[in-house]
């Protein structure tokens, strides 16, 4: 496929992930409501949305490596789907959070199967370059996720997100079909139990790997568990309405498709260590005034979305560059690398939701689980880099 098929075709499935979420966020208060339960049970669900994205991909991986990517991803996106309509039709919070836990083991076919594709096509800079096209096309989806989920949820209530995610998973099946060529070579042996531990085991044994995928744990992952703070600390502590926060959150996803741009005009200039650290920059710098204005200073939008869009426009710089040397060193196994990346990637946006939701305070939350979440990344920076020099 050419350059710009596997660009498109990686956002899409990319987006998918960030979308589900995105969309969802602004009905979550509401949801309480439409429910009669807790904030924390609503939160939980979309931490069970995380958990079954996290875990499944550790069998989405070794699927498109033994079956291919075409396969892989039409059979993960109708599991995808019917989690959409579980959603829509719950009457409870325990049938939503059933849902929600099918939905992301649907959708965790998404980051693994692009990423996938594009080391099956694509080496070095080459991809690196591949993957800033797909982090700007992926933030226009994310960006006007919680803008239409806001907007959908003041016209038709809650159940209208939960349409719009089973609409986006009928689309991407179709396209799929129609658009989508196979890039690997299917080897079935490559999901028995033997061969699925030892690759694991062989992608385990590279320290270097796992320094990168701490890197995006911490960055990526802080994006993933705000999202399960940030409805109720701008909509219940600082007041915004659900159609507001929709438009806040474009600070956010406006930050990563700057980050991204900029990138591709200095990425040349600067090179890929550069970029690197241009980005853990910005997530340090993020990290520390989310830290010291939130715990100080009562939460306002801009000292909230402030920091969020430093960190975000950071990410954008770091998350090309890191995947593409995480991934180098398993062409062999690319499926599986990517799924365990996604994994560490996704457990780590999971736990953090988790001790969100075990807080209790959505502004305390934020100012200390996301700050420790950057400084993670940059610790993981430099383990990366006392290993390259040890080598």
């Amino acid at each position: 496929m050419s350059e710009r098929r596997v660009a498109i075709f990686g956002a899409v499935l990319t987006a998918i992930g960030p979308i589900s979420m995105a969309i969802s966020t602004p009905a979550m208060p509401e949801m309480v409501t439409a429910f009669s339960t807790n904030q924390a049970a609503i939160k939980i669900s979309l931490s069970a949305y995380f958990g079954g994205f996290a875990v499944a991909q550790l069998l989405a991986g070794p699927t498109s490596d033994a079956f291919g990517r075409r396969v892989a991803t039409l059979g993960f996106m109708a599991i995808y789907l019917i989690g959409a309509l579980i959603a829509i039709f719950a009457s409870s919070v325990e049938t939503l959070i059933v849902g929600r836990l099918i939905q992301g083991i649907g959708a965790s076919v998404g980051v693994t199967v692009a990423r996938a594709i594009v080391r099956d096509l694509f080496t070095g800079q080459e991809a690196a370059r591949i993957m800033n096209l797909i982090g700007i096309m992926v933030a226009i989806g994310p960006a006007m996720g919680p803008t239409i989920g806001g907007l959908a949820l003041s016209a038709f209530g809650w159940e209208s997100v939960f349409i719009l995610m089973a609409l986006f998973g009928a689309c991407i099946i179709v396209g799929v079909l129609a658009l989508l060529k196979e890039t690997t070579i299917p080897d079935r042996s490559r999901i028995r139990p033997a061969r699925l531990l030892s690759a694991y085991r062989e992608i385990l044994s590279e320290p270097r790997f796992l320094c990168t995928s701490m890197i995006l744990g911490g960055s990526v992952g802080a994006l993933y568990a705000q999202a399960t703070m940030l409805p109720f600390v701008l909509i219940g502590a600082v007041g915004l309405t659900p159609t507001q926060f929709g438009l806040a959150m474009l600070m956010q996803s406006g930050a990563y498709v700057s980050g991204s741009i900029v990138l591709k005009q200095v990425s040349r200039r600067i090179g890929g260590t550069g970029a690197v650290r241009v980005g853990l920059a910005c997530c340090g710098l993020g990290g520390l005034l989310m830290l010291s204005w939130n715990l100080i200073l009562p939460a306002t939008l801009m000292s909230v979305m402030g920091p969020v869009a430093i960190c975000t426009f950071g990410i954008a710089f770091l998350t090309p560059q890191v995947v593409t040397i995480g991934l180098a060193p398993f062409p062999h196994i690319a499926g599986s690398a990517s799924a365990l990346m996604g994994f560490i990637q996704m457990s780590c946006g999971f736990t953090a939701g988790l001790a969100a939701a075990a807080v209790g305070s959505p502004v305390l939350a934020f100012s200390t689980i996301i700050p420790i979440m950057e400084f993670t990344a940059v610790a993981g920076y430099f383990g990366y880099l006392a290993l390259t020099r040890r080598r």
